[in-house]
């Protein structure tokens, strides 16, 4: 009994290694972080250079690719003469900013962040002309260095889409939103691939019907991650409804999700996360926002609390720190972190603008989020620590009992921040800027514009001494890690890229909206 007891535990200690060098299991990889553990990843391709295959997948989806063992996971949904997601300009849903808010007059040029501060700590003196981001001319008026700035002259009407404020907010910026859902009928899928070849092994699907909300011309009806323990697969399609699988494709149980607008019908995109027997949904919306946990094996409804926010789109983050195991959600509102066994506050901080997109990342110490892309330009970034509790918005210093720094004008606009190695990295939406800080103290390495980047959706990743940034162009900026910005490598592919990447052994997967890529060696 006792040897049975033994062979059993040395084989979990066994899978669990395999699983964190070789399974990918939900957004950003084993622990939400985007962090490689493989010693020699792939630093060159391209459309004809160690791809191992690559194949198409019906449909549209921004959802990443998931991986368990020997198999592959997507979702996507397909309707008849599909649309594919037009390109975000840099921006969410086309040009950024541009024309009325810091562009040129009508150009639906970025604005940037109003950087004639660039990012400053609070209490800090700004210095002037080191934003990174901005296009604005050094001539153009400026907005005081404690806004956000939006940096540009005062638009005229531009060629964007319609959508008011000068230049239409880019070229096809805001005014790429859907009014109301589509009167097409729709067909939400998972599909499982062979890991070595590509090949579809099951396709399941989830639902046939008319979508309930709209989406952003660049966003898709399958925006949302799925998520795997190894034994059951959860694909949640947002408004459409969450669906538990076994790893053959056998549908083991369902829920329907009630449907509400989001902002400007833009559209979901918050991920499921599982931690021990609970399975974490958050949906933030426009009329009824809520945080929901499910029992993973039975889908019973464990808890449910509702929230004082508005559309956001920030995944969940399981955060195990040197105190607990906490739960944190972005919002455009207030950050909060709960209890994950009984949805209780814990914390909550104040200081976001607009909207959340980006999911948080933490180490056992400190835990760092932010927001940004909204009207207000970019939010603060900040340092929480571990075991803070109640309300820990910061004082004037950006400091506080649950608050080791904050940066402000810093958070992330839509992909989520890397911590590697003691820096903490973030990319800018648009205008293909990256920031570098020290992870410990605030201070900014540096803040520099990556050769010919485009926009910025999908999250860094990081492993053997390297950061890797995926524009939405299909250029892959391979970058030596580090207080200074050294570029080792850039690879591009023809395809359009809103998703993040998954890694599983020495295979980089990436989706484009046409194909799906096994990149290797």
């Amino acid at each position: 009994m006792r040897l049975r007891m033994l062979a059993a535990g040395l084989a979990v200690l066994g899978w669990q290694g395999f699983a964190q060098a070789e399974n990918w299991p939900q957004f950003r990889g084993p622990t939400g972080a985007g962090l490689v553990s493989e010693e020699k990843l792939t630093t060159e391709w391209g459309n004809e250079k160690n791809i191992a295959w690559k194949v198409e997948v019906p449909g549209a989806a921004w959802s990443q690719p998931v991986v368990w063992g020997d198999k592959i996971f997507v979702t996507t949904a397909v309707t008849e003469n599909q649309t594919k997601p037009k390109s975000g300009g840099g921006g969410f849903g086309g040009g950024g900013f541009g024309g009325g808010f810091g562009g040129r007059p009508g150009s639906g040029r970025p604005g940037g962040s109003g950087s004639d501060a660039g990012d400053t700590k609070k209490g800090e003196t700004p210095k002037a002309g080191d934003g990174g981001s901005d296009n604005s001319r050094d001539d153009e008026p400026r907005q005081p260095p404690r806004g956000s700035g939006f940096g540009g002259r005062p638009g005229s009407p531009g060629s964007g889409r319609p959508g008011g404020f000068g230049g239409g907010f880019g070229g096809g910026g805001f005014g790429g939103r859907g009014s109301s859902p589509p009167n097409a009928v729709y067909r939400w899928k998972v599909l499982c691939l062979d890991r070595a070849t590509g090949k579809v092994l099951w396709e399941n699907l989830a639902k046939e019907g008319k979508p309930t909300i709209s989406i952003h011309s660049t966003n898709t009806y399958a925006s949302e991650t799925p998520v795997t323990d190894g034994e059951r697969l959860y694909a949640y399609f947002g408004m459409t409804g969450l669906f538990c699988y076994d790893l053959d494709g056998k549908l083991l149980w369902k829920k329907d999700v009630d449907s509400y607008p989001m902002m400007n019908g833009w559209g979901a995109g918050s991920s499921p996360a599982l931690d021990g027997n609970r399975l974490f949904i958050q949906c933030d919306n426009e009329e009824k926002s809520f945080l929901v946990a499910f029992d993973k094996k039975s889908g019973d409804e464990l808890w449910r609390v509702s929230r004082n926010e508005k559309s956001n789109w920030s995944t969940p983050f399981v955060w195990k720190n040197k105190e607990r195991t906490e739960l944190v959600t972005g919002g455009g509102t207030k950050m909060r972190s709960y209890d994950p066994a009984t949805g209780k506050l814990l914390w909550e901080l104040g200081g976001s603008v607009s909207r959340c997109s980006a999911t948080p990342v933490g180490d056992a110490e400190l835990l760092y989020v932010g927001s940004g892309g909204g009207m207000g330009g970019n939010g603060p970034l900040c340092a929480v620590k571990a075991g803070a509790s109640g309300d820990v918005t910061p004082g004037d210093d950006g400091t506080g009992p649950g608050v080791e720094w904050t940066v402000e004008r810093a958070g992330p606009p839509m992909a989520s921040p890397l911590l590697y190695r003691g820096n903490l990295y973030v990319l800018d939406q648009r205008g293909g800027v990256l920031s570098c800080f020290d992870a410990k103290t605030g201070k900014q390495h540096f803040k520099q514009r990556l050769p010919s980047a485009k926009g910025f959706t999908s999250s860094p990743w990081a492993g053997d001494g390297k950061v890797f940034c995926l524009d939405e162009s299909g250029q892959t900026f391979v970058l030596e890690a580090g207080n200074e910005l050294k570029v080792l490598a850039t690879n591009k592919l023809d395809d359009m890229f809103w998703s993040s990447a998954a890694i599983a052994g020495d295979q980089l997967l990436l989706r484009g909206i046409d194909r799906l890529y096994c990149i290797k060696q």
